[in-house]
């Protein structure tokens, strides 16, 4: 199977979270994704964070997402990286995307060297975080109560996966974050949650944002668009003064600086459009 490399929320021509895509064109009328052992075994090859298989069908596209260790539901930067995939193979468009348990689309057009790319998340929601699942999470990452923000009650977000959302009050927090992989996978693992959104408010729009990723075996992503996706839910559930959008940076504190944006619709409970730019690693 041939692999795209593709980085999902660059900074222009840099940064960004590396994706693998694998991409069969040929029209089938039935999910005909290779099986899923084959899948996991090429994630596990490929070695990014996220690789996303997609198979043509009658009517869009049938996706399933692999990190190196195990199958997540939904990947936002995978996502951004497969509509500048099929951008760049088919024209510019909008794609639907048959996922295992959502339907959604995303959007790539191809700028110079670029392709701009932008999906619409599955539903969001949101949950008070349990006192138990917040004193879990501090203990892991090194944190105290009065670390956190008080503005942003620790919460479990969703769009599309589960992560728990702890802001804390400062930019220096935010960069002091470390943790021990085995501890965060159990930590995540044993609450069904796929990420930690660890976030720091610099303004009412603009946020940075780093997200350890031990349930994949991956210590932290540089973008995470299902992350920001249900980030930006949450804010909406909690009458955050976010203004119809939020800007997200992230990767920083990696040398791999990324940027995001969130269009929020007032409903509740409605999808998050999350956008960026995508650059061709390799193929």
């Amino acid at each position: 199977m041939n692999v795209l490399k593709i980085a999902a929320f660059s900074d222009g021509e840099t940064g960004g979270n590396p994706a693998g895509v694998v991409i069969d064109d040929a029209r089938h009328a039935a999910d005909a994704l290779p099986d899923t052992a084959r899948m996991q075994a090429l994630a596990a090859e490929v070695g990014f964070s996220e690789t996303a298989f997609a198979a043509r069908t009658d009517d869009g596209w049938r996706v399933r997402y692999f990190s190196p260790q195990t199958e997540v539901p939904f990947c936002g930067h995978a996502t951004i990286a497969l509509g500048a995939a099929l951008a760049l193979r088919h024209g510019d468009g909008v794609f639907a995307l048959t996922l295992n348990h959502a339907r959604i689309t995303v959007e790539g057009r191809r700028d110079g060297a670029l392709v701009a790319a932008a999906l619409q998340s599955p539903p969001t929601r949101s949950a008070a975080a349990s006192p138990e699942l917040v004193s879990q999470a501090l203990a892991v990452f090194g944190y105290g109560p009065d670390d956190l923000d008080p503005r942003i009650a620790p919460a479990v977000a969703h769009a599309g996966a589960d992560h728990l959302v702890l802001a804390l009050k400062s930019r220096a927090l935010l960069s002091a974050m470390r943790y021990e992989l085995e501890a965060g996978r159990a930590l995540m693992n044993g609450a069904g949650l796929t990420t930690v959104v660890l976030v720091h408010a610099e303004s009412a729009q603009r946020f940075h944002t780093r997200n350890p990723f031990a349930s994949g075996g991956v210590y932290e992503d540089p973008a995470t668009g299902a992350a920001t996706a249900a980030l930006a839910g949450y804010l909406r559930d909690i009458g955050w003064p976010h203004g119809g959008a939020i800007d997200v940076v992230q990767g920083e504190d990696m040398g791999m600086l990324s940027r995001l944006r969130a269009d929020i619709a007032p409903e509740a409970g409605s999808s998050v459009r999350v956008s960026g730019t995508a650059r061709v690693m390799a193929n």
